[in-house]
Order: C-alpha cells, then sequence, then structure tokens
C-alpha cells in the first residue's frame, strides 16, 4: 500500500471510483459524471495550491483525498475543505485514516490550521445515503458546526448537508 501525490494522468482511475458516488448515491449532489478531461483538470487546479493524495495497492488506485479552498478571501488562507472518496470495494480496511493523517500531514506542514468537510446526510437514511461519512469524521475528530436543511436533491429527495470542522493547529 502506497500514499503518493496524483498525477493528472491518474484521471482515469480516480474518476472511476467517483463514478458510483455520482450515479448510485447522494453523497456527491453532482448529477452527471465529469469528463475524463474535465476530471484530470480538477487534478490539475487542485494540485496548484494543495495536496491531492492518491492510495494504491500495487498498481490500482483504492481511493484519493484533497484539499480546496474553503472561502476565497485571503483571510480563510489558514482553512481549506477536505474531500475524500474511497474504491467501494476498499472501504472498512483503515484506507480511510491513512489518507486523511497523511493529508492532514501535509496540510499542516503547509500552515493550514483549520479543516472543513461539507457532508451530505439523509432526513431519513435510504439507498442513496447514509450518515456513514458523518460517522467517520466524527471519528477522525470532526465536530458538527453547521446543518442546512434540505439544500440537496437528488433521485426525487432532499437531502440535508452539514459542515464538520477540525483544527489542526496553533491559532496564535
Amino acid at each position: 500500500m502506497t500514499i503518493r501525490s496524483a498525477k493528472p494522468e491518474d484521471a482515469g482511475g480516480l474518476l472511476a471510483i467517483y463514478a458510483y458516488y455520482v450515479e448510485k448515491t447522494a453523497i456527491t449532489f453532482e448529477y452527471d459524471l465529469p469528463s475524463e478531461d474535465e476530471f484530470r483538470k480538477r487534478i490539475e487546479n487542485v494540485l496548484t495550491k494543495y495536496p491531492y493524495l492518491v492510495l494504491t495497492e500495487g498498481s490500482k488506485i483504492q481511493g484519493y483525498a484533497y484539499a480546496g479552498v474553503f472561502k476565497d478571501r485571503a483571510a480563510y488562507d489558514r482553512s481549506c475543505e477536505v474531500t475524500i472518496y474511497l474504491d467501494r470495494a476498499a472501504q472498512g480496511r483503515g484506507y480511510g485514516r491513512l489518507l486523511y493523517e497523511a493529508l492532514e500531514k501535509k496540510l499542516k506542514e503547509m500552515g493550514i490550521l483549520n479543516l472543513y468537510a461539507c457532508i451530505g446526510v439523509p432526513i431519513v437514511e435510504d439507498e442513496y445515503l447514509t450518515r456513514n461519512s458523518e460517522l467517520f469524521h466524527q471519528h477522525m475528530g470532526y465536530t458538527k458546526v453547521g446543518e442546512f436543511h434540505k439544500c440537496g436533491y437528488k433521485f426525487g429527495r432532499w437531502y440535508d448537508m452539514i459542515w464538520m470542522e477540525k483544527m489542526i493547529g496553533e491559532h496564535s
């Protein structure tokens, strides 16, 4: 198992993981799967400022995590939003923890102090969305700091969204 920086040529493998979440879940509120070219551009854009990590076993990508802009103002430069996706067959192996720990380490080295995760949550758990992401983030030390009601609509259903926060540095 290896964690390394993503490369633009990883777009196809990462997109294969993301496709399940777009097409079969409300974990992402994105309706349409982006093209491989669009996904490659997303990777390149993230890498201009933030880490984008890939976990592999042998040559197979098992998951990825990255950081992005929290708010586009200089005052927020010590904060970022974090995102993680695992191949659904790779869940339950501790890969999420390993990816987030590696991402946190890199972000802390960059002087990032606050991490934020935007998470879709069900009003009532269903076949498209459970509270697993919220519980994973709690397990990783995040706390819920905000909730928006019925703000995401996918698969003919309304979903809530929460923001979770984790402080990883001293605010001096």
